[in-house]
């Protein structure tokens, strides 16, 4: 069985990014039906994350995410927007994994704030920040604004099209099935014009 960890870093219960988090996650279970969902809420660690930052030892609690974190198949990563990037939460989190825990991994990341002027966030917080540590994001990216949970359509469209992509990068036909994003690597376009 596949299976993802799904990372939220919201600090509000409820969180509109624990929200995103679920639409994310329910949109990659519904094209990828056997699939195993694993939420790691941050808010719940924020003070263990704190303490192995300081020490260098985690304790059980966090021990369990990063495991949870490292084992799954592939990664669905989302953080509230605060001053213009991700959360310090967020970002603590990620520096305690093992430098090459997410290599290769396929990822879908996403984040909120409450105007869409913060979206850029995506291109440029957090996609430098998986390809630092050598993750896969995929192509689309979820950003969801307050004004996006009042009419959903269009978020509900964006998540429908990014877990497809996460579902396609996880399933065996991946390959196959990646021409339907219409994202084509640089490195492809490039050996194209040869």
């Amino acid at each position: 069985m596949t299976t993802i960890a799904v990372v939220t870093a919201g600090l509000s219960q409820p969180s509109s990014t624990r929200l995103l988090a679920d639409k994310l996650a329910a949109a990659v279970s519904t094209a990828l039906p056997d699939v195993k969902i694993e939420v790691v809420e941050l808010r719940d660690l924020a003070i263990d994350v704190t303490k192995n930052m300081l020490t260098g030892f985690p304790s059980p609690a966090l021990r369990a995410a990063i495991d949870t974190v490292t084992a799954a198949d592939g990664l669905i990563a989302v953080t509230p927007v605060f001053t213009a990037s991700y959360s310090g939460l967020f970002k603590s989190f990620f520096d305690v994994l093992d430098q090459k825990a997410l290599d290769g991994k396929p990822v879908l990341i996403g984040a909120t704030g409450g105007t869409e002027r913060h979206s850029l966030v995506l291109d440029f917080a957090l996609r430098p920040l998986f390809a630092y540590l050598r993750a896969e994001p995929v192509a689309t990216a979820v950003y969801a604004a307050s004004s996006d949970w009042a009419s959903p359509g269009d978020l509900d469209t964006r998540a429908s099209r990014a877990g497809r992509e996460l579902a396609s990068r996880l399933s065996s036909e991946g390959a196959a099935a990646a021409p339907d994003s219409g994202f084509v690597p640089f490195e492809q376009l490039l050996r194209a014009g040869e």
